[in-house]
């Protein structure tokens, strides 16, 4: 399955659940099913800036994809950055440089959130999408 197929299915998987308190409660549902991030990773290196909640993103690349972890002390935060994480996780850096995530805005969870909140998640895509041109420049190296 390629990025786009996945952020597609994904976008469908949203888009049946018609009202948006509903869309939350499906977002928080899958931040609780996230596991948490040991303390380890719970430090200033990993954690996102601007962002209202303490919000940490941990990036690795492995065997030419990259990986995304992500914890939050604040649930729908964590949910929403999960969706990113879960999302991106698993693909080579050239296609998620090649996705951003306008899927949010298309299913009605960027209308939602406080000016911070989507402040947040453009720097959780942003952190995503310098990874992934980091890794994508180290590959390219001969």
């Amino acid at each position: 399955m390629t990025l786009t197929e996945k952020k597609d299915a994904l976008v469908e998987d949203l888009s049946i659940i018609e009202d948006p308190q509903e869309r939350f409660a499906y977002i928080i549902e899958n931040a609780r099913s996230q596991p948490a991030l040991t303390a380890e990773f719970k430090v200033e290196a990993f954690r996102i800036k601007g962002c209202q909640s303490q919000l940490w993103l941990v990036p690795r690349l492995e065997n030419g994809l990259c990986y995304f972890e992500t914890d939050s002390d604040a649930v729908i935060t964590k949910g929403i950055a999960g969706l990113l994480t879960q999302l991106y996780s698993g693909f080579p850096p050239e296609e998620i440089i090649e996705t951003p995530p306008n899927f949010l805005a298309e299913v009605g969870i960027t209308q939602h959130l406080t000016p911070n909140r989507r402040n947040g998640l453009s720097n959780v895509w942003n952190t995503i999408k310098s990874f992934a041109e980091h890794c994508l420049n180290q590959v390219q190296r001969p």
